[in-house]
């Protein structure tokens, strides 16, 4: 979308500056396409279908919404990588959408400045509203090496290339000899242990055990998965009780627990942790800490911890018209005074629908109402079959937590499609073997070459070697490079 671009002329000139729009058309603008901004956008749309002088618009890094609660399933090949994803054109059918960075925003002059990655300009896009659902980025806290060297659980890509390394690491130790490279090779290491940290290396751990059928030369006992966690217990917001319970399982099947401790470097051979101990692994998944976009940094408007401060309406004090959601901001919770709502997907999709309300009100002349939601419950799968979960204050474990975690999660993802696909992944997961296709991401081998390039001379005075058919071997070789 053209900065300069409005809804009567969608393919204005890019020319990096801001047009006005249409006389008597007002812009709500949406930054961000994950649950906070797609959904609110989704429901902007519903609320305000019968009002043709609004545009709604949406800038978003890709051009769909990842459901982020089953990344370490894509990671552990359980379901296909494109089934967790729903194209954002499929769920907004009026809302413009904008594929770009946001490099700055002007809360004042009313301004936000996007570029996309493949056009030399920037463009201003001009808004009446905006909703600032940013969501956050991975932070690695200056810790040595890990920016160099560790992988992420953030996005689609994240979970691709975690897929990619673990069978990479299968095929490379199946053909190693030296039994320390080997170990080192099988051994995978997750700093973090809280929901996204445990279930990677649940995932993770099955994946390696579930794939040695295909690998004859490697057994059980030579892999090892190692979860380092800075607390007295996993899964903090699940309780002592469930967490605790979480490590037990994850040690039955194999999985080492380290607790009160951090990972204090890593060197892309070796993982050392704040005691001293060194655990030799070519693999290191982080998922140990966020932060919000940096891009909101600049704000004039009140933060904390990188996060922009809402009121409990979800707007942004002294500045009219904009509001913040989702990971990058900080709403607070009216039935806990003094506290606010956890960064869960839970929340972000009600926020996203109370926001969209609001935002039709304040349109309409009428006052926004404070969000209120008591968390239904959190879950978190702990491998293959086994789960934890505190729903309602009722607490569950094992495969019935397990159940729940998938039938909740099936329930709230985006799109009837996507629904069936996932639940045909799951299903077929229960009498087939787990996908050890690696899924390439860098380009073909290629050449340049003239169509009548003829080798070199001294190759054309060698006398050509006849095969037992009579047929030159010179002449087969040209055939086999046409």
């Amino acid at each position: 979308m053209s900065a300069s671009a409005t809804r009567t002329d969608p393919r204005a000139p890019s020319n990096g500056s801001s047009r006005a729009l249409p006389a008597g058309t007002r812009r709500i603008l949406v930054l961000g396409g994950g649950f906070a901004g797609a959904f609110a956008a989704m429901h902007l749309e519903k609320r305000l279908a019968g009002t043709p002088d609004i545009e709604i618009a949406l800038i978003s890094k890709e051009n769909f919404v990842l459901f982020t609660p089953m990344l370490h399933e894509v990671a552990g090949s359980d379901v296909a990588v494109t089934d967790i994803v729903q194209p954002l054109r499929k769920i907004l059918h009026r809302a413009r959408v904008a594929i770009a960075e946001v490099e700055s925003i002007d809360l004042t002059k009313k301004l936000v400045r996007i570029r996309h990655k493949d056009l030399l300009n920037a463009y201003e896009i001009a808004y009446d509203q905006l909703v600032l659902a940013l969501g956050a980025v991975t932070n690695f806290y200056h810790t040595p090496g890990l920016e160099a060297h560790a992988l992420t659980m953030k996005s689609l890509g994240d979970a691709i290339l975690i897929r990619n390394s673990v069978i990479d690491a299968l095929e490379l130790a199946d053909n190693q000899v030296v039994e320390a490279e080997r170990n080192k090779t099988l051994t995978v290491v997750v700093a973090g242990g809280g929901f996204a940290g445990v279930e990677t290396a649940g995932s993770v751990s099955d994946f390696l055990r579930q794939a040695l059928r295909f690998y004859p030369r490697l057994n059980v006992n030579m892999i090892r998965v190692v979860v380092v966690h800075s607390g007295d217990h996993i899964l903090p917001e699940l309780g002592a009780s469930l967490g605790r319970y979480a490590q037990e399982k994850l040690r039955a099947r194999g999985v080492q627990v380290r607790l009160n401790t951090k990972v204090a470097g890593y060197d892309g051979q070796e993982v050392t942790l704040d005691d001293g101990t060194m655990i030799p692994t070519r693999m290191l998944v982080w998922t140990a800490g966020t932060t919000p976009a940096p891009v909101l940094s600049c704000l004039p408007c009140v933060m904390q911890q990188g996060r922009v401060v809402a009121n409990e309406c979800m707007q942004v004090p002294n500045f009219p018209g904009v509001w913040a959601l989702g990971d990058c901001a900080l709403v607070p919770d009216p039935l806990s005074p003094g506290k606010f709502y956890p960064p869960t997907a839970q929340h972000a999709i009600r926020m996203a629908a109370a926001l969209a309300k609001n935002i039709a009100a304040t349109t309409r002349g009428l006052p926004p109402q404070p969000f209120k939601f008591k968390t239904l419950g959190l879950l978190a799968t702990i491998g293959r079959r086994a789960g934890v979960a505190e729903i309602l204050n009722m607490k569950f474990s094992g495969i019935i937590a397990w159940w729940l975690w998938r039938a909740i999660y099936l329930s709230l993802m985006p799109g009837l499609q996507k629904k069936v696909r996932v639940a045909l992944d799951w299903t077929l997961d229960l009498f087939f073997s787990k996908d050890i296709v690696q899924l390439p991401t860098l380009h073909s081998p290629r050449i340049s070459r003239a169509v009548d390039s003829r080798p070199p001379a001294a190759e054309m005075d060698r006398k050509p070697k006849q095969h037992s058919n009579g047929e030159p071997n010179s002449r087969r070789g040209e055939n086999a490079n046409a």
